[in-house]
């Protein structure tokens, strides 16, 4: 390791690349710990009213489009390989192969949040909000009533599909950011193979809010997949 000790993307304060990488992936670990705790609060939320209030939380989830969430789960899948294809790149040191897969998981992001949005207008043009004074004018409240259902409790599954989708999204924007750095870092020749793991590291973080989707998904659209009603 004497010649690495000497590469210019060596930090003053260690010994050697291997401790320096060793580092970064041990600090992201850390980072990424908190970030399960957190969302398991709010999966673990979910879990009890689910079981609590199981008719309406299936019901309201039968309205969420579920062809959009099909569209994403495959474009952020695609993306973890991309990011994973990128890492790969910057060991090797092909420049052009990082950039493009970069760009190519960027991309992929980007059109996981155009196609949220989207989703969310519909939400919002459908009525399908948890504030009362709004919930009052969708035809899932009209249906919830003529099942016999609790539309209050059909209004706390909005609650969650909003504070959980919202804030899954807010971690894709920043994901976005980071790889839009790496993006930066790599056109100015600024990864080098010594150097892969600050791609490795975004990386990461990126595989983590895939990986969350991958729960969301099922949890707030196929619940109520097998009901004649909603968007399918």
């Amino acid at each position: 390791m004497s010649a690495s000790t000497h590469s210019p993307v060596l930090k003053h304060h260690f010994g050697d690349l291997g401790q320096q990488h060793a580092s970064e992936r041990l600090g992201m670990w850390m980072f990424l710990a908190t970030e399960v705790l957190f969302f398991a609060g709010l999966f673990g939320a979910y879990a009890c009213y689910r079981l609590w209030y199981a008719s309406e939380f299936e019901f309201a989830s039968a309205f969420m489009n579920l062809k959009i969430a099909s569209i994403n789960t495959v474009l952020l899948v695609t993306s973890s390989l991309t990011m994973t294809l990128a890492i790969r790149a910057a060991k090797l040191g092909n420049k052009s192969g990082l950039y493009t897969h970069l760009l190519l998981t960027f991309a992929l992001g980007t059109g996981f949040m155009v196609l949220k949005g989207f989703e969310y207008a519909h939400d919002f043009h459908e009525s399908y909000l948890p504030g009362e004074g709004t919930f009052v004018h969708s035809n899932m409240q009209t249906e919830a009533v003529a099942r016999g259902l609790d539309t209050g409790k059909v209004r706390l599954f909005l609650c969650f599909y909003y504070i959980m989708t919202g804030i899954h999204g807010i971690h894709i924007v920043i994901g976005l950011g980071c790889i839009l750095w790496l993006v930066q870092q790599a056109y100015a020749n600024k990864i080098p193979p010594e150097n892969y793991s600050t791609v490795e590291v975004v990386s990461l973080y990126w595989h983590l809010v895939d990986a969350i989707w991958l729960f969301l998904m099922p949890l707030l659209y196929l619940a109520g997949a097998h009901l004649k009603v909603g968007p399918h």
